[in-house]
């Protein structure tokens, strides 16, 4: 389903090699400075980078640039918010066809939906890092690249996004590549396990 080969950014990350099917979680690791976010930023298409890779057998340069950072979507640790309110980051939210979606997943990552009414300056950091997943998988990407999507989050609601990951993926056979610095997640949701260094990659 989804490809990398060779995949570098001289003289931040080395070569690296994977591929995953449909329902794979790819668990990233390393120290700060080995290359996670580089590399992720590369699989999005965001940085110019050597190497190839493919979605579905279609190498990422046959791809449009917004098609593809639709179907292999960032999220970063740090969320991005642009509008004053959170229902203007939601404008799907009246498409009745991802109604009933959106509403089930505020729900199992324990958020009310009155929460679209907020100011974005009134959301905690662990509310912001759940509404942004929730704002992402709406598009219904098929490569998940997470960057560290709990590191706000009590151990409740770090379960909980990690069981509203691995539906998804079940749902839409998509994969994903989570970086997480905790042994312990890294153990419940990997099946592959990928750990960069400052100058190899093991």
């Amino acid at each position: 389903m989804f490809q990398v080969d060779q995949l570098s950014k001289c003289p931040y990350l080395k070569p690296v090699s994977f591929s995953l099917a449909a329902e794979e979680v790819l668990v990233l690791s390393g120290v700060s400075g080995s290359g996670k976010s580089v590399l992720l930023r590369a699989i999005a298409d965001l940085d110019p980078h050597d190497g190839d890779v493919r979605l579905e057998d279609k190498p990422q340069s046959n791809w449009k640039v917004t098609q593809w950072r639709k179907k292999v979507m960032w999220f970063p640790a740090e969320t991005a918010w642009w509008e004053d309110s959170v229902a203007t980051h939601f404008p799907e939210i009246h498409a009745k066809s991802r109604q009933d979606w959106w509403l089930s997943a505020l729900d199992k990552l324990y958020l009310p939906s009155s929460i679209l009414k907020k100011p974005v300056d009134k959301l905690s950091s662990g509310e912001k890092q759940r509404l942004a997943l929730i704002r992402g998988l709406i598009e219904m990407p098929q490569v998940l690249l997470l960057d560290e999507v709990t590191a706000n989050l009590d151990p409740e609601s770090t379960l909980a996004v990690e069981s509203l990951i691995s539906e998804y993926l079940i749902e839409q056979q998509a994969c994903a590549i989570w970086v997480t610095h905790d042994p312990q997640q890294a153990k419940r949701i990997g099946s592959q396990q990928l750990e960069l260094h400052r100058d190899t990659v093991a």
